[in-house]
């Protein structure tokens, strides 16, 4: 069965979700870089029931009624994405990390560069908060659904306004 999705509106632009069985599988970006996130044909399915728990979820974090998601993930990537994705996840609504944070926690302070990389192909946006994950100097640094967007997320969950990198 290949994998299902819903596009729905948002304050950050459309997103289209992404489930795989039971489990979430992805959050994509309306601007969405292709290959960034490798998931296969899609089949449309606004009424699955992974995907309007999700919907749900999301418009309770976008109305600041929400500050941790309950969903159950289905990460594909190599082991050390996962391992950086997984990372992410312990990342404290309205708190942020450096990559260099990340890659410390996972146990390789010296892949940095392959931390920001993983974050860059996290597959579920949002819920595993890959736009709490900005520069060692507390820049906000790239991110698939625009630096605009990073700082919305941010300032939605308390942070004050960072400075943006170019």
């Amino acid at each position: 069965m290949p994998p299902l999705y819903k596009t729905i509106p948002s304050p950050v632009g459309q997103l289209t979700l992404v489930a795989r069985e039971r489990k979430l599988a992805a959050i994509l970006w309306e601007s969405e870089r292709l290959n960034r996130v490798r998931l296969g044909p899609l089949e449309e399915d606004s009424q699955h029931p992974t995907l309007k728990e999700t919907e749900r979820q999301l418009a309770e974090y976008f109305a600041g009624q929400r500050s941790r998601f309950e969903l159950e993930l289905d990460f594909a990537g190599t082991d050390f994405q996962i391992r950086v994705w997984q990372a992410l996840l312990t990342i404290p609504f309205g708190q942020t990390r450096s990559y260099r944070d990340i890659a410390i926690q996972i146990g390789q302070p010296t892949a940095v560069r392959a931390v920001g990389a993983a974050n860059g192909r996290n597959p579920i946006s949002i819920i595993a908060p890959c736009h709490r994950v900005i520069g060692s100097s507390g820049s906000l640094t790239g991110f698939a659904g625009g630096l605009a967007a990073k700082q919305f997320l941010l300032s939605l969950e308390g942070q004050q306004t960072l400075q943006l990198a170019f």
